[in-house]
């Protein structure tokens, strides 16, 4: 942040030329984009500029409003805050606050532009014109993307151009992740990324781009990178796990996820941060401390917490019930308000607290979270705002009726059910981060088959369970298991030791521990 600049660098963005300089902000990024503010206008844009390269969307506004203040006229200021309001990775645009933006700069598109004295600058402006104009926002997207596009093209040297019309790529499946785009957008803002290693928006869209388990090498550079490039921002201290969760490095997606979650740990809430945090943890094999972070984010939601609380409340229980294997810790008994709450982590909730009552012997509690998840199916026709998730209750319906149907003995049936569970998972865009189907389909599939002493089909559920999420533990553990009983002691060998160091800091009780140590090579 500027006041926590040194002096003299302070003092360059108040002295800064008509049309602006190169700005080292030693806290949040460094890049080069000129406009024809005011000095100190200009120091406060481009401090709105490097806050919205990290998402860190509420200190750009109030940055951006700033540079309004100190230069009523300056357009570039109401771009600013306008394009503040669309956030495409995340499928949200709030075209209503934008519109009111660009009208607090002029009444019409046309006396708007007069406001913008350069060339470049009305690019600019005039795509995100097309932003907020007429027709779908799908429409809007794609004419605003190739906006962008002829910007860039025209200024072949802006390097923030090139990152927007990036990030614009990412947005245009509104939502879900269609791998061409990604890969183009990827590989446009790893080009600004290797000219200045310190551009925080070129890191940060390079680790979004690739943030699945295939591309992801190709991101790790920028999320080592880019927790130091933009330390002051915590969203750039979380989005490095995009990258770390896809390769299953444990202890950097905890670490990391520490930072972001803010430096008063008995005040963590439960949300996005704290989320990866629990879910990195229980890969770990820190199950005592899992539980004592759930406990705590609980703790701390509130009676007037929003929708969004509650839910990550929802998803981080079921997580730790899953990944733990808790299924009679008290932690299932808590109330939780749904109201509000989208259908996708209450039917994380449903399925996990359905799971355990299987495992506990509670049919009745297990039939009534079936209802509930048939239920969920039948409200949730449409993809929720991110794309991915409208099947998720049918997948998990379909996997705990499996589990409920080989528990009556009828493994056949259970097995095609999830056969079929398997394969919308498989159609589904990759997931990152904690996965919604809370327990992943080919590592539950596997398990069946290995009770049913069918290791060799067994193995091969758990070697595609561990392609869509590398190192995870429990899939790693069913891998070591089945290669052991199918004879393919190479395969097992490895697993164990990869099992050995994900659980490196794990709890000493655990039981399946001292059998990764002892089967592990040395």
């Amino acid at each position: 942040m500027l006041h926590s600049l040194p002096r003299q660098l302070a003092a360059l963005a108040l002295a800064l030329s008509l049309y602006g300089a190169w700005l080292p902000a030693q806290t949040l990024g460094t890049i080069d984009f000129p406009t024809s503010g005011r000095a100190d206008a200009q120091a406060q844009f481009l401090r709105g500029v490097l806050y919205m390269h990290s998402f860190e969307y509420q200190s750009a506004a109030t940055a951006f409003r700033e540079a309004q203040k100190l230069d009523p006229g300056f357009a570039m200021a109401y771009w600013g805050e306008a394009l503040n309001y669309t956030h495409p990775v995340w499928n949200e645009q709030d075209s209503v606050a934008a519109r009111a933006t660009l009208q607090r700069l002029a009444a019409t598109p046309a006396t708007r532009r007069t406001k913008a004295p350069t060339a470049r600058e009305r690019g600019y402006l005039e795509a995100v014109e097309l932003l907020y104009g007429d027709g779908s926002k799908p429409r809007r997207d794609t004419l605003y993307s190739r906006a962008m596009e002829r910007l860039s093209h025209d200024h072949p040297n802006d390097h923030d151009a090139r990152t927007f019309y990036a990030l614009s790529l990412l947005g245009l499946s509104q939502g879900t992740r269609d791998m061409a785009t990604y890969v183009r957008a990827g590989a446009i803002a790893d080009d600004v990324f290797r000219i200045n290693a310190h551009h925080p928006g070129a890191a940060h869209y390079v680790i979004h781009a690739f943030d699945d388990p295939i591309h992801a090498p190709l991101g790790l550079r920028a999320a080592r990178a880019y927790s130091k490039i933009a330390p002051d921002a915590a969203h750039a201290q979380h989005m490095t796990t995009h990258i770390f969760v896809a390769l299953g490095m444990w202890d950097d997606v905890v670490s990391q996820n520490v930072i972001a979650s803010g430096h008063d740990h008995d005040a963590w809430r439960p949300g996005h941060y704290t989320a990866w945090l629990g879910y990195g943890m229980l890969q770990q094999g820190r199950l005592a401390d899992a539980r004592k972070h759930l406990e705590t984010v609980q703790g701390n939601v509130g009676t007037a917490s929003r929708p969004p609380t509650r839910a990550y409340l929802m998803s981080m229980r079921a997580h730790y019930l899953i990944n733990g294997e808790r299924w009679d810790d008290p932690a299932r008994n808590w109330t939780v308000d749904a109201s509000g709450v989208g259908p996708a982590p209450q039917a994380m909730d449903a399925f996990a607290l359905g799971l355990a009552a299987i495992r506990r012997g509670d049919r009745s509690e297990a039939d009534r979270r079936l209802v509930e998840l048939v239920e969920r199916g039948k409200r949730s026709p449409q993809n929720d705002r991110y794309g991915a998730n409208s099947k998720l209750p049918i997948i998990l319906e379909k996997e705990l009726r499996a589990v409920l149907k080989f528990a009556e003995g009828s493994s056949g049936e259970a097995l095609s059910l999830l056969r079929e569970a398997a394969a919308m998972e498989d159609a589904m865009p990759v997931e990152y981060g904690p996965p919604d189907v809370v327990k992943p389909t080919h590592e539950l599939l596997g398990e069946m088959l290995l009770t049913l002493k069918k290791p060799a089909e067994a193995q091969r559920e758990f070697a595609r369970a561990l392609e869509l999420a590398p190192r995870r533990a429990l899939s790693l553990l069913g891998l070591a298991r089945a290669a052991t009983a199918s004879g393919d002691r190479a395969t097992a060998v490895r697993a164990y030791g990869d099992l050995r160091d994900v659980w490196h800091r794990a709890d000493a009780e655990m039981p399946a521990l001292a059998e990764a140590k002892r089967l592990a090579a040395p």
